[in-house]
């Protein structure tokens, strides 16, 4: 059982995954989506079929007010697309895709900046951070869902 962390951007998606113990994320690189985030909705489908994910996490990049500007109505509308196409691929035999993973936003309010932080503290030039800050994003966002959900299940 894993889940799968998403940061949705224009010109790549970030994808992190979890460790079967749902205790740690890690990278798991980009999809190019060449201007439009919605073009990765295919190779997204594509990962969850390969890697068995029970529960996808999407970055929901509300404003620093709390309320949800232009990004997050973008970030939903390509959460229920996705939620969608697991839809039709679980009725698809070629997929493979025994169950329909749970698709959940989360807010993701200054991952980005978190993680060119994370990127400099470990020494990683300002010009190579731009392939990697994505995933590592959606290491952050992955890494918060599993966090809360930690705690939720000591409770």
């Amino acid at each position: 059982m894993t889940w799968l962390g998403v940061d949705l951007g224009d010109a790549r998606v970030g994808l992190a995954m979890s460790d079967p113990e749902l205790s740690l994320a890690h990278p798991e690189g980009n999809i190019e989506a060449m201007g439009d985030s919605f073009r990765a909705l295919d190779p997204v489908v594509d990962f969850i079929a390969d890697h068995d994910i029970e529960r996808v996490v999407v970055g929901l990049p509300l404003l620093l007010s709390g309320e949800a500007g232009k990004s997050a109505k973008k970030a939903r509308r390509w959460a229920a697309n996705l939620e969608k196409r697991l839809a039709n691929a679980h009725d698809d035999p070629e997929y493979g895709l025994d169950q329909i993973p749970e698709v959940v936003l989360v807010d993701e309010r200054l991952t980005t900046v978190s993680a060119h932080h994370q990127l400099s503290q470990a020494k990683v030039g300002s010009r190579s951070h731009r392939p990697v800050v994505d995933q590592q994003s959606a290491v952050l966002i992955l890494q918060s869902a599993l966090d809360r959900d930690q705690r939720q299940r000591e409770e």
